[in-house]
């Protein structure tokens, strides 16, 4: 490590950026101009040896992608640079060979040996695409192909829907883009898109809320995901890490994507001379054909409403220059009017009937704009500078006023009151009101850098943040049964109406007010190494780094008052990883990941239960230990992969909170301590021929200990699951395809009340099983084209048929608790999520 300290010294002081980097001014104003004379694009490097039919090394091969070329030595070795992450097709061609096509796309840095073997045959060698994927698969990265994403279908598809068909990775509500990642909440998650941060509202609390995905999957070029151990350039979560690269465009081409649920039009085109590339994507949604097929009548007028642009312009080779943008638009407008849930067992069924008043009003108004660049110093050398802002306005207003029946069932088949409520035996009202507006700014500026020196490569960061955001909580429900008040739960002395009157004041059930006024400043940095080598006969990859992250929390109303104080902490996460693969006749490569991983708090954390902020809440604290092992095979003459990976975690400081739908509630304090352990298996590959389809399965356990009660479930305690993903065509007509999508979670601890202690009332919701199946009919494309008709000016079209929750099972995402005043009777109604329904669906490109 000394050695590639002196040397890394040594180069930037030969290069007079040694200077540059000992003077504090000199280090800003190298900042100021990398900002300006930044870029886009990076570059990874492809080499290898040319050899002809007999194995013999052939010189002077002319290898040439657009404007730059090379050509191979007398030992037929080349080294070639290409830029990153888009498509990239090289041509290797001899005057005595024949030509060789091939696409390749790598990630930044990468090196990829590959070695073409030219014929001398008539037949050209067919066009084939490259990406490498062993770098991912020694990191413990999945990559998911973008054209799979846009296929598969969901009542909320794109990426994130596709993750809930990986081990590991779970979700109880369709209608929901969050997800849980190994014990883990949705809190825990890093989302990257071009190698930067993004954000999502703050105060939506159910999955209908929710609106669209930042992630556009018209816009996806590569999908990285990686459930743990991940290595220190990625941030400060517990969780996971979902990687997403936009797409460099390379001609012009416009998709789009129309269905029942809304649409999404991207348009991508290329300047004469290349230097300027740009994509640009709308995309509209209306939950309204997923929401009024449930139980409860409503009026619902939701907009949902995005559009993103990404633009790179090349100034040079060495200078370009990118802009990514977003601004989304998501209002929510709900009125119910009438429900009935039928519930209980066949000889004692038990029916929920509830008449609403009032409405509910949200919205959400985010805006996202960032520009990232590279300088290329000089091959082993690459700068970076990110600069970023996000802005979010939300809103959210609510009266509603439930008056409720709880009753007997008619049962008697063939009678014309068959499944009415014929006696009640509670009858109550719920009264709820809400006035929550929350604004955040939050502006980042990051430096990276790039080394490669020898066999090593050395990465770097340095980043800064500044969390400005002002919030107002006021909520409060009123809670009554048969004309008595249902006083706050735990409170004395303890309400025995109707027998006993009660003439204290009436309370609220829930009752939350406050108003924040919160900066957070941050200062976040990491360095890492990694190598690639040799044991013996075995190729070995090492990955060693370290994260610093400081933090200061200062809010404005809790020092007026006396009830908060500035505080700074700080925290260091040492990472590591080794793979290692032998030499063996049995394709198999073995991992290790560990680490020391925090989460500073974000605002949400440090906001309690009653709304106010907690500055001196620390960050929560995980070990990982992951071991895994890849395991490539033939079967049936087509590839197989078979993932397995075993790991653990042991966190402290843990922050306790309640899950309710999809709205997290802190304790805003560290008074717990957990674990999680379990097993994860994938077996994707080519069970029909020419498609890729997979199967999951994942086995997990997590409890907490609050207050050293004792070891209870988390709230994300999923202790198994199955998932499939299948892709399939009718043989004799190969552009009828199918997909299916299959998922089945055991049910989560969460039916009881948000207010309740979960020490006193552990239970669990019921298992979630869900299928979609999506049938598709190809007329256009890349291998059915038409020169003339109404097909020709289409480079692909198709229609399809969608079947949401194919088998109509009644999955619930929590109960709604009602009263019985008289009988001190509670009973859970379960809120069903989305029935079987339909959908129509058309894609284009043109």
């Amino acid at each position: 490590m000394l050695e590639i300290i002196l040397l890394l010294k040594r180069y930037f002081t030969e290069n007079k950026l040694y200077t540059l980097l000992k003077a504090k001014r000199s280090l800003i104003s190298f900042l100021f101009f990398s900002i300006i004379a930044i870029g886009y694009s990076q570059t990874a490097t492809i080499k290898g040896v040319i050899l002809d039919e007999n194995n013999q090394p052939i010189e002077k091969v002319n290898i040439k992608a657009g404007t730059r070329g090379t050509i191979s030595n007398s030992n037929g070795f080349y080294i070639f640079k290409i830029n990153a992450n888009q498509n990239v097709t090289i041509e290797f061609t001899h005057l005595s060979h024949k030509k060789i096509v091939s696409t390749f796309n790598l990630k930044s840095g990468e090196s990829y040996e590959f070695n073409p073997v030219m014929s001398n045959s008539i037949e050209q060698i067919a066009t084939v695409i490259v990406t490498n994927n062993r770098r991912k698969e020694v990191e413990g990265v999945i990559t998911l192909k973008p054209e799979t994403i846009r296929k598969i279908p969901g009542a909320n598809a794109g990426v994130e829907n596709l993750l809930l068909t990986l081990p590991g990775v779970s979700n109880n509500n369709e209608l929901s883009t969050q997800y849980s990642v190994r014990g883990g909440n949705y809190d825990e998650n890093l989302v990257y898109v071009n190698d930067i941060e993004v954000y999502r509202p703050f105060l939506v609390r159910s999955g209908q809320q929710e609106g669209l995905s930042f992630v556009n999957t018209d816009l996806v070029q590569n999908v990285d995901f990686s459930a743990g151990g991940f290595q220190a350039k990625y941030g400060d979560k517990l969780s996971s890490v979902l990687d997403i690269t936009y797409k460099t465009p390379y001609q012009f081409e416009v998709n789009a994507d129309l269905s029942l649920l809304g649409g999404s039009l991207s348009v991508e085109n290329i300047s004469k001379d290349s230097r300027f590339t740009g994509i640009t994507g709308i995309r509209y949604r209306d939950n309204s054909l997923l929401v009024n097929a449930k139980e409860t009548e409503t009026n619902f007028n939701p907009t949902f409403a995005d559009a993103q642009a990404f633009f790179t312009y090349k100034f040079s080779d060495k200078f370009h220059l990118s802009f990514l943008g977003n601004a989304s638009i998501n209002k929510y407008n709900y009125e119910p009017q009438t429900r009935q849930t039928n519930f209980g067992t066949l000889s004692d069924p038990i029916a929920l009937l509830v008449f609403y008043q009032g409405q509910e009003k949200d919205r959400y108004q985010t805006y996202f704009g960032a520009f990232k660049g590279t300088y290329f110093a000089n091959d082993n050398l690459t700068l970076k500078l990110i600069t970023s802002t996000y802005h979010t306005t939300e809103e959210e207003y609510f009266d509603i006023l439930a008056q409720y029946r709880l009753g007997e069932v008619n049962t008697n088949i063939g009678d014309e009151n068959l499944g009415e409520v014929e006696f009640s035996q509670g009858i109550g009202s719920q009264l709820n009101h809400g006035r929550n507006d929350l604004d955040a700014l939050i502006t980042n500026i990051e430096h990276r850098g790039d080394f490669n020196i020898n066999d090593h490569r050395i990465e770097w960061s340095v980043k800064y943040t500044n969390e400005d955001i002002r919030d107002r909580l006021v909520e409060w429900e009123i809670i009554d049964s048969a004309g008595f008040s249902i006083r706050p739960p735990r409170t004395l002395p303890v309400n025995e109406q109707p027998y006993t009157p009660y003439s204290g004041p009436i309370e609220a059930f829930q009752n939350v007010r406050a108003t924040n006024n919160t900066q957070i400043n941050r200062l976040q940095a990491y360095v890492q190494w990694s190598k690639r080598s040799t044991i013996g006969t075995s190729d070995v990859w090492y990955n060693a780094g370290v994260r610093v992250h400081n933090w200061s929390v200062n809010d404005a109303i809790s020092n007026a008052l006396n009830t908060g104080s500035k505080k700074s902490q700080t925290v260091f996460s040492p990472r590591a990883q080794f793979a290692i693969k032998p030499k063996w006749k049995k394709d198999m490569l073995f991992r290790v990941a560990t680490g020391l991983y925090y989460q500073p708090p974000f605002y949400r954390e440090l906001r309690d239960a009653n709304g106010t902020v907690q500055p001196n809440t620390k960050a929560q604290q995980s070990f990982h230990l992951v071991l895994g092992n890849d395991y490539s095979f033939k079967m049936w003459d087509r590839p197989f992969k078979l993932t397995t990976e075993v790991y653990y975690k042991n966190l402290t400081d843990v922050n306790p909170y309640t899950l309710e739908n999809v709205r997290i509630r802190y304790r805003a304090s560290n008074n717990a301590k957990a674990y999680a352990y379990g097993l994860d298996m994938r077996l994707n590959g080519e069970f029909v021929p020419g498609t890729e389809s997979w199967f999951s399965f994942g086995y997990l356990k997590t409890e907490e200990n609050i207050d050293n009660r004792g070891y209870i479930s988390r709230p994300t305690d999923q202790r198994l699951k199955f998932a499939a993903l299948f892709q399939d065509y009718v043989p004799n007509v190969p552009s009828m395809k199918m997909y299916l999508n299959l998922v089945y979670n055991t049910g989560v601890p969460g039916g009881s009340p948000s207010y309740a202690d979960p020490y006193e009332y552990q239970n669990r919701l019921p298992a979630y099983k869900r299928a979609d199946l999506g049938l598709q009919f190809v007329l256009v494309d890349e291998k059915k084209q038409f020169n003339r008709g109404w097909k020709k000016p289409f480079k692909e079209l198709s229609f399809g048929f969608e079947i949401y929750n194919m088998f109509d099972v009644q999955n619930s995402i929590t109960n709604t608790w009602v009263r019985d005043a008289y009988s001190k009777r509670q009973y859970a109604i379960p809120n069903y999520l989305t029935p079987r329904v339909f959908n129509v669906r058309t894609t284009m490109k043109f």
